[in-house]
């Protein structure tokens, strides 16, 4: 094999890849990237045995070929060449070249025999999203998946989509949060909703690698596998089985108060009094609500915090209490200039949503404190 092409476009194919290399992979193969020269394009793919992430582009391919290198160890080495053009050359089952103007390396091969094969899906029910959108979407649901594995199902994030919207929904037992995109979408004749349980590390690195613009990410989805291609990436996963918990129980239909503040102030003075909270034990915040103001408290061996914003208010007054860390959560993705919320009782559910329409929806559970 033998090839050269421009430094930064395979730099940038690596940097892409090298995201489904796992930490401690299972075996030597899967901490290498695979390069397939063909014609004239570089195909780069990583997988850690349940994701997978390849990336295409164009290639002067002097010799075609494929080899496998040490994923993390030729990134590495690639950022640290000097611009312009690299070739790479395998002209043995045991050494690959790697020069770049007066610059040459070697690096060991490993077999690419070994290495798995990727099936490419060729059917299951076609999702289109813009990029944008679902970028936005997931970095708006992500910090509320579940980290603890004894939950693995809430390890991931669900995906519903039906024929006039698809929304991502994130639960992790102590907040919810959920957006939705809205546009037509076709499903297959007699099917109303897709549903997919996507790991949460898979989002994470979906999120890192799609483009910020309009053009469509195009989903495919079958029992048990993703697949997004976009541009001349294409990520592949295993998706998580089971049946996710049914979040539309949790979020209640009626509320006794609402709430609307500036949320620019009301995530300020939550900031100011986390300070404090965060010497407790429980990193507690408390806020009281009266007619026309929100009180924000916050207590400590060390000291105390009293803040005082003014508040819409309907209905009854209400005071409650949340950690400081899931509120600020909440409050950090919420896009809007006011922050609307809605209460029942003091130990029931907070939940955030639009001063209009229903794109997103938050939920966090209260510290129960008062009697």
């Amino acid at each position: 094999m033998r090839f050269t092409m421009n430094n930064q476009d395979l730099l940038e194919g690596l940097n892409t890849v090298t995201r489904a290399l796992a930490a401690r992979p299972a075996k030597q193969i899967l901490d290498g990237v695979l390069l397939v020269a063909d014609e004239n394009r570089i195909n780069l793919t990583c997988t850690d045995g349940s994701l997978s992430i390849e990336y295409t582009n164009v290639a002067d391919v002097q010799e075609e070929g494929q080899v496998v290198l040490p994923g993390r160890l030729l990134t590495d080495l690639i950022r640290k060449l000097p611009g312009g053009m690299v070739e790479i050359t395998a002209q043995n089952n045991r050494l690959a070249s790697i020069r770049c103007m007066k610059t040459r390396s070697n690096l060991s091969i490993m077999s690419a025999a070994e290495y798995p094969e990727i099936n490419q899906l060729r059917s299951g029910v076609p999702v289109k999203i813009p990029q944008k959108q679902l970028k936005e979407m997931i970095s708006h649901v992500v910090f509320a998946i579940a980290t603890d594995e004894s939950r693995q199902i809430l390890t991931g994030c669900l995906l519903e989509v039906s024929r006039t919207e698809a929304r991502l929904v994130a639960l992790d037992g102590f907040r919810l949060a959920m957006q939705k995109v809205f546009q037509p979408f076709e499903l297959p004749e007699g099917v109303d909703m897709v549903k997919a349980i996507i790991p949460g590390k898979v989002l994470n690195e979906l999120s890192r690698i799609l483009p910020d613009d309009d053009a469509f990410c195009n989903l495919l989805l079958d029992q048990g596998r993703m697949q997004c291609t976009f541009g001349n990436i294409r990520l592949s996963t295993v998706l998580l089985a089971g049946e996710y918990i049914d979040y539309r129980r949790i979020v209640p239909s009626t509320f006794a108060t609402e709430a609307k503040a500036n949320r620019i102030s009301v995530q300020d003075a939550i900031e100011r009094a986390s300070l404090m909270a965060r010497e407790g034990k429980n990193n507690l915040v408390k806020m009281s609500f009266r007619q026309g103001v929100l009180k924000i408290t916050s207590n400590a061996e060390m000291g105390d915090v009293e803040e005082e914003i003014e508040a819409d208010l309907q209905g009854d007054d209400i005071n409650i209490a949340f950690n400081a860390k899931y509120l600020i959560d909440v409050i950090r993705n919420v896009d809007e200039e006011d922050l609307l919320m809605h209460f029942n009782t003091s130990v029931s559910p907070c939940v955030v949503t639009p001063s209009s329409g229903d794109a997103f929806l938050y939920l966090i559970l209260p510290v129960r404190v008062f009697q």
